[in-house]
């Protein structure tokens, strides 16, 4: 998905439009989307960016999925120690932490929880990243660094990366950069800050690196298959 066809022309780029697409579908579509609040108690759009709603969920998945696939790929790899593999390792490693980051390490499916962990907590729930400290001060900077370097700074300056997301998907990398920029900004503005939208962006983060492990072992079979 890199053109979009209009009355006036046809628009192409490098990069994928899919998270163009989906943010014109949510903003355009579901946030007015009616009967909400009369058939599950709240509007559509809230019920998709709730807490341990249907995109939180999607993202487990999607980073439980890229986790697998990555380390398939590490595994495939015959040389263990070059940079494109540990890359593809890091990738499976940080994708399985946040998955079981996503479900409180099992907390919302099998209930049980680790008190100490909790009581700490600001949602009450057994995970690392709602730790006040990491959650006030460093997970917000350490997400927009990290996804403006899968969405500029690692195609631009190691383009022969393969393990590394291609230009092709940036935006969907630089557009959650930008979000949360534009979120911290506004406690500092002179208007009203910004709604938390945080839930309706954080998809296209697993998203993107979904894709990119998906295209990563698409290349790794056809090329064996090749050979």
């Amino acid at each position: 998905m890199n053109k979009i066809n209009t009355p006036w022309g046809s628009i192409s780029t490098d990069v994928s439009l899919l998270p163009i697409f989906y943010l014109i579908f949510i903003y355009g579509f579901v946030y007015i989307l009616p009967y909400g609040k009369i058939l599950i108690g709240v509007s559509w759009f809230d019920w998709l960016r709730s807490e341990d709603g249907p995109l939180e969920w999607l993202q487990f998945f999607e980073y439980t999925l890229s986790s697998l696939i990555s380390c398939l790929i590490y595994f495939k790899i015959k040389n263990k120690r070059s940079i494109n593999s540990l890359i593809w390792l890091i990738i499976g490693l940080s994708c399985f932490f946040i998955a079981g980051e996503e479900i409180s390490w099992g907390e919302r499916i099998f209930g049980y929880s680790i008190e100490s962990l909790a009581e700490l907590s600001i949602q009450g729930e057994t995970n690392l990243h709602n730790l006040p400290f990491f959650h006030n001060y460093i997970l917000d900077p350490a997400l927009q660094i990290i996804c403006l370097f899968l969405g500029w700074v690692g195609w631009r300056k190691w383009p022969y990366l393969t393990s590394l997301p291609s230009k092709k998907f940036s935006l969907f990398f630089l557009i959650i950069s930008l979000y949360f920029f534009y979120y911290e900004v506004s406690w500092f503005s002179t208007v009203q800050h910004i709604r938390n939208d945080q839930e309706i962006f954080e998809l296209l983060l697993p998203t993107g690196l979904f894709l990119h492990c998906w295209e990563g072992f698409e290349n790794l079979f056809r090329n064996k298959f090749e050979k």
